[in-house]
């Protein structure tokens, strides 16, 4: 997607909806605790995981069935067809009942109050984790779980793993590599390729080198027989409606999150009522970078006339903070840009902070839960079929190449890891054991009217009619200010 969904108006208005439906639910005589996990699939090669792997246990889920709640509509032709196949290789009978768009969670409170409840349902977060704690089965011994690439990609509820990310998204900063390479060649240049830019320090050393030095670049790129020009290292950073959001939301998640790790909240996306902006100083490091490397007028930010897309695209960027969504548009052969798929990836956004740790900024809504009080047979049948859908070809297959989903598992690599360079890189990091950043900024109250007055502060100081301090205040203050409005209107 271009954007993130934002969130209609707080974490309260999330936190008030949960709160209707926490209760909710009846389920049949089955035993509350479920049976232990312990016994899973054989761990098959990472690139020659089948279809064998689905019949773990079954000695455990005889009797058993699978009732899938799906929470994206668009996949919902997708997991009728892997259900089918499932019942048909297992005999294990499978029902998935997909949503409404924008109906999940009153068709989940409905369905949980039926004799028959759902044995798999989608939790979004914490709030969500809380609400249905009752019923969330722990799958800290479970396949999908130890397959997770991230284990911060999971939910983590009253001591136990209430929910398991089963798709995600990621943003960061997007870069050419050949137009690094070809920089790399000059006498001089901070590194010689893209993979020795892991800090801040040396992706600002970077920028402003390749920015001070266009002319040379272009020399090279045209003695290396690159068709690229580069005319900026940074792509304008817009300002216009069309494009704050990547520095309102996405840049302004990178405080955000340091800040809410250092106060020790167990859900990084929940937030608090009052900020320090703590970090404020590395935002404003990032911010200035990326101004001072384009070759935009600051004073023209937010006019709306500058696209950061195409001056990527068109090899006349070095640098791009967006998103995996990106991709697609930028191998669109309709859209005419230069860029090559191959040429592309995408680095985290180094914020002076942790950097020798830090992976991309990586979220999801989409965390499978397994119904603990459905019942022992129920419960290993929905954990068997699971971790059949991302270790078979199948099941692979589907959630790749038919739903175009990136999934956070190690099984997906070879013929199954997404297509998505952006993606590619992303699983990359979690397999090397960095952090993704997680969505803090999912927590911003009255996200529209934050967002428009800290745009409104950070286009005064980069035209230079206002100052940095402005920008603290609306990033503080107007939180607090904005946190304590949503609150009352939840009341």
């Amino acid at each position: 997607m271009k954007k993130f969904k934002k969130v209609a108006t707080s974490a309260f208005a999330v936190a008030m909806a949960a709160s209707m439906l926490v209760g909710c639910g009846k389920t049949t005589d089955g035993a509350d605790e479920a049976v232990d996990n312990g016994t899973g699939a054989t761990e098959a090669s990472k690139d020659d995981a089948s279809a064998d792997d689905a019949t773990e246990t079954k000695a455990s889920a005889e009797g058993g069935s699978v009732y899938m709640l799906n929470f994206k509509p668009e996949t919902d032709e997708a997991w009728q067809e892997l259900a089918k196949t499932y019942t048909d290789e297992t005999g294990v009978e499978v029902t998935v009942l997909t949503a409404a768009d924008g109906q999940y969670a009153t068709t989940l409170q409905s369905e949980m109050a039926k004799d028959e409840a759902p044995t798999i349902f989608n939790i979004g977060n914490a709030t969500a984790a809380q609400t249905w704690d009752d019923y969330t089965y722990d799958l800290k011994d479970s396949e999908i779980y130890k397959h997770l690439t991230d284990k911060s990609l999971a939910i983590t509820y009253n001591d136990k793993i209430a929910g398991v990310a089963n798709c995600y998204e990621s943003y960061g900063i997007i870069y050419n590599k050949a137009i690094i390479e070809s920089y790399g060649k000059l006498d001089g240049a901070k590194v010689k390729s893209a993979d020795e830019i892991t800090s801040l320090d040396t992706l600002e050393a970077v920028a402003t080198d390749i920015n001070d030095r266009v002319d040379e670049v272009n020399d090279q790129l045209a003695e290396d027989g690159s068709d690229y020009q580069i005319t900026e290292a940074f792509a304008s950073a817009g300002l216009d409606d069309s494009s704050s959001w990547r520095f309102s939301g996405h840049l302004a998640n990178m405080p955000l999150y340091y800040e809410f790790k250092d106060a020790g909240l167990e859900d990084l996306t929940a937030g608090e009522a009052e900020i320090k902006g703590t970090y404020l100083d590395n935002y404003k490091r990032v911010w200035d970078m990326y101004v001072n490397t384009s070759a935009a007028d600051p004073k023209t930010l937010n006019s709306g006339s500058l696209s950061a897309e195409a001056e990527f695209g068109m090899g006349e960027a070095v640098f791009y903070q967006n998103g995996d969504w990106e991709f697609s548009a930028l191998t669109n052969e309709e859209n005419g840009y230069l860029v090559a798929a191959d040429d592309m990836g995408m680095m985290p956004i180094y914020f002076g902070v942790d950097d020798a740790n830090e992976g991309l900024c990586v979220g999801t809504e989409n965390h499978w839960a397994v119904n603990a009080k459905t019942g022992d047979a129920n419960v290993q049948a929905s954990l068997d079929f699971l971790n059949w859908v991302i270790t078979s070809d199948e099941g692979r297959d589907a959630i790749v190449n038919t739903m175009g989903l990136s999934a956070p598992f190690d099984t997906f690599t070879g013929d199954y890891a997404s297509k998505n360079v952006f993606a590619q890189d992303s699983a990359a990091l979690m397999s090397a054991g960095k952090t993704s950043v997680a969505w803090s900024f999912n927590a911003t109250p009255n996200v529209d009217d934050w967002r428009a007055d800290l745009v409104s502060a950070l286009t005064a100081y980069t035209d230079g009619s206002g100052d940095w301090d402005g920008v603290k205040s609306a990033f503080v203050d107007g939180w607090a200010e904005q946190w304590k409005l949503a609150e009352e209107a939840a009341e």
